[in-house]
C-alpha cells in the first residue's frame, strides 16, 4: 500500500487511477502476449498469457509515475518479457527472442487501431 501512496504522491493521481491503469494496461498486454504466443507456438494456455502482461506493464506505470527513462524501461519490460517467456514456456533462447519481438509487434499494432479508433469516436460530432 505504501508503493500506491508513494506513487500517486509524486504524480497527483488518485490511487484508483494508478491501480486502474495497471489494470487495463496488464490485461492489454496479456491479450497481446497471448495472441503472439499463440501465432507463433500454436495452441498454449491462456493462464500462461495472464503471468506475463503485468510484469512489462508495472514496470510502465512505475517509470512513467516517477518520471525515469523511457528507454530504460522499454528496455527492462523487453527483457523481463523474455525471460518470462523463456521460464514460463519453456522454449530455446531464439524462439523465446522471436515471440518478444512478435509480443511488441502485434503490441503496437493492435494499440495504434485502438488508440485511432478511441480518437475518431471521440472527435466525431455530436
Amino acid at each position: 500500500m505504501d508503493a500506491l501512496i508513494l506513487q500517486t504522491a509524486a504524480s497527483g493521481a488518485p490511487v484508483t487511477a494508478v491501480a486502474g491503469t495497471f489494470a487495463l494496461f496488464a490485461l492489454f498486454l496479456s491479450l497481446t502476449a497471448h495472441i503472439a504466443v499463440r501465432n507463433v507456438l500454436g495452441d498454449v494456455e491462456l493462464k500462461k498469457a495472464f503471468a506475463v502482461g503485468p510484469v512489462p506493464a508495472a514496470i510502465a506505470v512505475v517509470f512513467t509515475t516517477f518520471g525515469w527513462n523511457s528507454f530504460v524501461a522499454l528496455a527492462l519490460a523487453i527483457g523481463l518479457d523474455f525471460t518470462l517467456v523463456k521460464y514460463l514456456y519453456g522454449r530455446s533462447n531464439r524462439l523465446s527472442a522471436y515471440v518478444v519481438f512478435i509480443h511488441f509487434v502485434v503490441t503496437v499494432i493492435l494499440g495504434v487501431i485502438l488508440f485511432g479508433l478511441l480518437v475518431i469516436l471521440t472527435s466525431a460530432p455530436i
